[in-house]
């Protein structure tokens, strides 16, 4: 007799084994295949410079209707400003202009409330830069009140509230309060 486990156990071998065709690395594409793809993004990549152009074109003609309205309606009107193209893009693993690479830097250091052995305690593959303000603030404490690094909220609540005897009235008892049985 099969204890219900067991079955679980079997059951999850057995979809396993059938997963294990989707962890297979797929066949490479054939040169049709390849040539059907470069013709997609081709047509795409004109579909885009084609819509790109028709966007210029319309924010151009809005642009030249109200600085054409500007003037009969008071409004100061500042010369166009030319819009830089954006840059090609970079080759991959190189850091695009104006981005300092990940190699250029100081490795950040593991938290020092990690836990030994966790993932968090690797150093960051990221780059610091060498810069003293940097340098400083890698240096800083984390301060947190739920570490129990950082003192307390001044809206936090210093201890337990004090019990009071039975009977007793309220603190503050103003002229709109309703009587009520509980008070009497």
């Amino acid at each position: 007799m099969m204890t219900p486990t067991t079955a679980i156990k079997l059951a999850l071998a057995a979809g396993l084994a059938l997963a294990q065709g989707a962890w297979a690395a797929l066949p490479p594409p054939s040169p049709a295949q390849k040539q059907a793809a470069a013709a997609k993004k081709a047509e795409a990549d004109a579909k885009a410079a084609k819509e790109k152009e028709l966007l210029a074109a319309s924010m151009d003609r809005l642009s030249a209707r109200w600085r054409a309205k500007a003037p009969g309606e008071g409004w100061k009107v500042n010369a166009p400003v030319a819009i830089a193209a954006a840059p090609a893009a970079a080759a991959p693993g190189a850091a695009p202009a104006g981005v300092t690479p990940a190699a250029a830097g100081i490795p950040a250091p593991a938290p020092s409330n990690a836990a030994p052995g966790g993932a968090a305690v690797a150093p960051a593959t990221g780059a610091a830069p060498h810069s003293p303000q940097a340098l400083n603030a890698a240096n800083v404490p984390v301060k947190s009140e739920k570490l129990g690094t950082a003192r307390p909220s001044e809206d936090v609540k210093k201890g337990p509230t004090r019990p009071v005897p039975a009977g007793t009235p309220p603190a503050i008892e103003k002229k709109g309060t309703p009587e009520t049985a509980n008070k009497k």
